[in-house]
Formats: structure tokens, C-alpha cells, sequence
């Protein structure tokens, strides 16, 4: 069995969803994972955020507004009258239970079930559409089966037993669809697997079912060897390893969640990355296998800060480096890049949220200096810290202000942390020193 997982624009309009029909109508049997429709998630934080302001007349004008959307969606895409019946009564069914939370006192909870509602009508209204034009399709509830532990883990073996045990209960059928990204916390509350989770879905549930193959359905042909929206003449890499695939994801590369590939790497299960505008593309092919050397791509990581902590005391002080990362242990905050010298740790963080706090602390033993408004630029390629070419990279040392590196913590990853400013210029040079691309 194959897990499909196409993402909000891939049903965001009448001709997107008609396109995904024509994809996933092949004659092999499925499970195919949706996210919300384009625009829909956004609506409903905004709804959400509404609520925690008690903004309740913006609130209920934005779920009139968003209603009124799917309605007419709906008339547009269902002609066969007891199905656009149903769908209508489902979507109105929704907009209600909105409507009955805007006087609620506001929690995360309360905005997790909010925000699951896109992921809810999307599946709804294409798995009716499936039946309309004639394909064997089941609508698979998530809620159902997807449950994260007391840590936000997969629950991997809640998942496995109740996915197959549902999906034997069901009729048969050749293409079950459910949704991504919403699933179940260990008290059994509705959550999710954060933005970008959809893929994450996609994954887990192609482990629990040790699926063929699982792709992903994005709006590119995979990914690229740079960052096509400001530097020109990239290309999408063939074949990646899940190690290089991984690094990518999570230095900044947009077109997969950072966390997609690790239910499936030790199973061996490929991941493909396919663009719904080109079905026949090869897209890239994630897998165990290693597919040259040397550095294949280039990313990039925007909203992070730097912390400089300096202090004379840790010199040869052994439990001086326990002592930080227990500080950023407490509140929950996790490093990207870290370097340190005689008296000095500078690391890199993405979320600040507790930035006030962690600062707080680590001045009652050091000196503390923050800088905002930084990126990360990672260079990715099997090996690549041995390889012979990549000397070729650190000319762009003469032309960019490079605020750390990270050299040989990864054999598959050198990154380089500059300023935001910096960062099109900074891809573009390296595009020129590393592939040759682009003219000097």
C-alpha cells in the first residue's frame, strides 16, 4: 500500500482537487493524507486568537465569512444532490460547533480543536467528491487513531494497533482518506503535530503500515539544490540520503516537515517528493542509499538569535557547559549551532519565547550578549566535511560577515550563521563558488 500526502493548495481550489483525482485514480490502493485547504488554518488562528482577545464579533464574522467560502466551494464542486446535501449539512455542522466557542474561555486545548476543524472539512468534502466521480473511497478519521505520548512522541504503537484495527473494520476500499497533522494527546485532547505536520502524518502512519512507498505532494519538483525563489537556475537533487534529507528539512528547506523522514528511515521505507503540476516529474527519491558526494544543496534558517555567554570562571571549570544547558533544558529551548573557546560559548536558538528568562539566569554566572535577526545558511551533502571541493565554500569567508560555523559536528552538514541581510546575497555567492551556476 502506498501513503499519499498532498498539502493545502494541492486542495485549494476546484481544479487542484480535480487534479489530486486524476493522481491518486490509478488502480493501486492508498492511504492519502490532506492537510487543510489553502488559507483555512490561517483563518482559524485568527478565529482562535480572536477568542483569547474576547474579539467575539471579529470571531463570528470571520467564521460567517469562512462558512460562506465553503459553501460555496462545495456547490461548485458536488453536483450529485444527496451528496452536496450531506456535505452541506456536515460544513454547516462545523461552522456551528465555531460558532458555540466563541464565549469560551480561551486554552490551547480549546485552540487545538478550533484549528483541527480545516483538516476536518477538507477530508469530508474530497472523500465525497471521490464518491461522485466514481472512485471506491472511506473516509479514515485521524482522531481516531493518531495519539502523541506525555513527551508529543508518535505513540507508535497506539497508532499501529488502531490504524489496522479500524481500517479492517471499514469496508473495503482502494483509497482511504484521512488527515494530517491533528491527532490526540496522551489525555486524549485534540492536538497536532505542529505546521508542516501533515507530512509527519504521512510518514507515521507508512510506518505503522509498512507502506510501499510514501510521497509527498507539494507545489516544486523536489528538493532543490538552493533556494529557487531568490536565486536562479537550481535544479531538484535526483536522490537523497534520509541523513542529508533530514539536515535539509531542518535548516530551512520548506517543501518537507524536519521530522518527516525519522519514522521510516530504519524501516527502509523511500519517501519521494512528486509536484502536483508535474505528476510525471521524478521529484526526489529519500532513501537509505548514498548518491555521490560532496555538497548536493544549500538551505537556509531565518528567526534565529544568538547568545555569546562569556565568563573568565570557565576556564578548565568542568560542569560549565552542564550548567548552560540545563538553563535551556529547564525552559524547553533548543540549540541549533554551538561553538566555544577558552572563556566563551556562543549558541543559536529559534524560539525565544522564554529568551528573557534564559537570559536572567545565565547573568547570575556570566556575561550575556544577544543578537536577533540572524540565519543559519546550511550546506548538505554526504560527507562533505572530507570532501576535496569543499574548501571551495569558505572564499565567501573574504565576502559576508560570518558570525560561527559549525565544521564537522556532522559529517553530512557545515553551517554558517551571518545576518538576515545578508542571507540572498550570501546564497547566491555560494551558489557561484560551490556549483558554478550563476555568473560572477
Amino acid at each position: 500500500m502506498l501513503v499519499l500526502k498532498f498539502g493545502g493548495t494541492s486542495v485549494g481550489s476546484i481544479e487542484n482537487m480535480t487534479n489530486v483525482k486524476n493522481i491518486i485514480n490509478d488502480g493501486q490502493r492508498k492511504v492519502v493524507v490532506l492537510s487543510a485547504m489553502s488559507g483555512t488554518t490561517n483563518a482559524l488562528v485568527t478565529i482562535s486568537e480572536c477568542i483569547k482577545y474576547k474579539e467575539i464579533e471579529n470571531a463570528l464574522e470571520l467564521i460567517s465569512d469562512l462558512h460562506k467560502t465553503y459553501i460555496q466551494t462545495v456547490n461548485q464542486l458536488i453536483h450529485q444532490s444527496d451528496l452536496q446535501s450531506e456535505v452541506e449539512l456536515y460544513v454547516s455542522s462545523i461552522f456551528d460547533t465555531l460558532k458555540t466557542t466563541v464565549n469560551d474561555n480561551y486554552s490551547t486545548t480549546l485552540s487545538n480543536k478550533i484549528v483541527a476543524q480545516g483538516e476536518l472539512l477538507s477530508t469530508f468534502i474530497f472523500s465525497r467528491f471521490l464518491l461522485q466521480e466514481g472512485l471506491n473511497a472511506c473516509l479514515l478519521p485521524a482522531l481516531d487513531f493518531m495519539r502523541i505520548d506525555k513527551s508529543n512522541e508518535p505513540d507508535c504503537f497506539y497508532i499501529r494497533q488502531n490504524f489496522n484495527r479500524i481500517i479492517n473494520e471499514l469496508p473495503e476500499a482502494d483509497i482511504y482518506i484521512t488527515q494530517g497533522f491533528i491527532c490526540l494527546d496522551a489525555e486524549g485532547q485534540i492536538a497536532n503535530l505542529q505546521r508542516g505536520g501533515s507530512d509527519y502524518t504521512a510518514t507515521i502512519i507508512g510506518a505503522a503500515i509498512h507502506a510501499e512507498e510514501i510521497q509527498i505532494w507539494t507545489d516544486i519538483d523536489g528538493f532543490h539544490n538552493n533556494d529557487p525563489r531568490v536565486v536562479t537556475d537550481t535544479h531538484a537533487i535526483s536522490n537523497l540520503s534520509f541523513d542529508e534529507a533530514a539536515e535539509l528539512a531542518y535548516f530551512g528547506a520548506k517543501i518537507l516537515h524536519p521530522q518527516t523522514v525519522t519514522p521510516v528511515r530504519d524501516l527502509d521505507i523511500p519517501v519521494r517528493l512528486k509536484d502536483t503540476n508535474s505528476p510525471a516529474a521524478h521529484g526526489t527519491l529519500i532513501t537509505n542509499s548514498i548518491h555521490g558526494e560532496g555538497i548536493k544543496a544549500i538551505a537556509a534558517k531565518d528567526g534565529i538569535t544568538a547568545i555569546k555567554i562569556k565568563s573568565a570562571r570557565m576556564l578548565l571549570a568542568y560542569g560549565f557547559l552542564k550548567k548552560v544547558f540545563e538553563i535551556f533544558e529547564k525552559y524547553e529551548t533548543s540549540i541549533d549551532m554551538i561553538t566555544t573557546s577558552e572563556i566563551a560559548i556562543s549558541l543559536t536558538i529559534d524560539d525565544t519565547k522564554n529568551l528573557s528568562e534564559i537570559i536572567s539566569e545565565l547573568e547570575k554566572f556570566a556575561r550575556v550578549e544577544v543578537d536577533s535577526f540572524r540565519t543559519i545558511v546550511c550546506l548538505v551533502g554526504h560527507h562533505i566535511v572530507y570532501h576535496p571541493d569543499t574548501p571551495k565554500l569558505f572564499q565567501i569567508l573574504q565576502d559576508v560577515n560570518v558570525r560561527m560555523i559549525s565544521y564537522g559536528g556532522s559529517s553530512n552538514n557545515i553551517s554558517l550563521l551571518i545576518n538576515t541581510g545578508d542571507k540572498i546575497e550570501t546564497l547566491r555567492k555560494l551558489n557561484r563558488y560551490v556549483f558554478d551556476l550563476v555568473p560572477a
